[in-house]
């Protein structure tokens, strides 16, 4: 069967337009506001880019409410079917997908050709085979949304059982009018424009944002380089890494790390502390939100060498080749961590807030 396009009333182009256009935009400015929200930290910018799809997705159903009940108000009509191919498409259940290529003569009206995709049960489908009559309806409106009947009343079941339907005239099949170009386009111009003007909105705050990559921003506590150790601070962050030779386990060495990240104008609490031997990492809280926080210089620094070495030397890990102990508030009150790798396998052990041990877990 050649396959051409009847055509059939297409969509009010100025309002299909409109509706491409907004659609872009909504798109465009939701990515942005996702993107942009998380590199500058701003909670209501990010949750924006999740509200405004939905909202943009409600009212477009709200708006089409009008249109769904005239269309179920129309009376489907009923006509006989001739099936002129039938293909299988897929499925693993009892019923399956099939493609059909139907000859559809209404009583009232010319035959046309349509190609519909409708599950059909298994055992049905020996009832249709090409060359076989059915029972069909279809909104008049729209004779692209041709379904086949699976009970049909007794008149029509009596009708298609003594049949003989003619082919349609010529080879065109009726299909949903599909949009033009020009929405595609409006739709692309609305997008662009949408993340655009997002983008331009925070400008300022992703300046700063990219300059944190590769330097401290001007806000911010520029990096120092020493013989001794190496500091950077930025809005998200901050990190210490020591020079050869030194630790954190040294005396007062955690305490002056800690110190030269928090203290200040821009002090600030902490979300996460992570200790290794020459490297310590901190992250604050994002700003304007709330979270379990802690002041980093509440930890039981005196205890936290004690802590490392017991982990080290009593959980079974041989010869330990790295050790790392974190700190957080996740479970409501400060909890220390000190896990250990080496040959004997991993092992940890848990403190609370003053550096008593909890917990322990020996390596497996």
């Amino acid at each position: 069967m050649t396959i051409t396009t009847v055509a059939s009333p297409a969509p009010r182009q100025p309002a299909a337009l409109a509706r491409g256009f907004l659609t872009g935009g909504v798109i465009g400015t939701s990515l942005a506001a996702l993107v942009v929200g998380g590199i500058v930290e701003s909670v209501p910018l990010f949750v924006a880019g999740l509200v405004l799809p939905a909202l943009y997705g409600l009212l477009r159903f709200l708006a089409g409410a009008p249109r769904r009940a005239r269309e179920a108000a129309v009376v489907p009509r009923t006509a006989l079917a001739s099936i002129e191919d039938r293909h299988v498409v897929g499925g693993e259940t009892s019923d399956v997908p099939v493609r059909f290529g139907l000859t559809v003569s209404p009583d009232d009206a010319p035959a046309f050709r349509v190609e519909v995709t409708q599950d059909i049960n298994v055992v049905d489908l020996p009832d249709h085979r090409p060359g076989g009559i059915v029972v069909v309806t279809y909104p008049p409106d729209r004779p692209w949304r041709v379904r086949i009947v699976k009970r049909p009343t007794p008149e029509w079941e009596d009708r298609a059982a003594g049949a003989r339907l003619d082919p349609a005239p010529g080879p065109a099949v009726v299909r949903e009018p599909q949009e033009s170009g020009a929405v595609g386009f409006v739709r692309l111009f609305g997008l662009l424009l949408g993340a655009t003007a997002v983008i331009l909105m925070f400008r300022a705050e992703l300046f700063d944002e990219g300059t944190a990559a590769g330097r401290a921003p001007a806000s911010s506590k520029p990096s120092v380089s020493a013989t001794s150790w190496t500091v950077v601070v930025s809005s998200g962050s901050g990190t210490v890494a020591l020079g050869p030779d030194r630790s954190f386990l040294d005396e007062g060495e955690l305490g002056r790390a800690i110190g030269s990240l928090t203290d200040g104008p821009g002090t600030r609490e902490v979300l996460t502390v992570v200790v290794q031997e020459r490297l310590l990492s901190v992250v604050f809280p994002p700003t304007g939100t709330r979270g379990p926080r802690f002041d980093p210089r509440s930890l039981p620094h005196e205890r936290i060498p004690g802590l490392v070495e017991e982990a080290t030397t009593t959980l079974g890990v041989h010869s330990p080749l790295t050790w790392e102990l974190t700190a957080d508030r996740r479970d409501g009150s400060l909890r220390i961590r000190v896990g250990v790798t080496g040959p004997g396998g991993t092992a940890s052990l848990e403190a609370d807030g003053r550096g008593t041990v909890v917990r322990r877990t020996p390596a497996r």
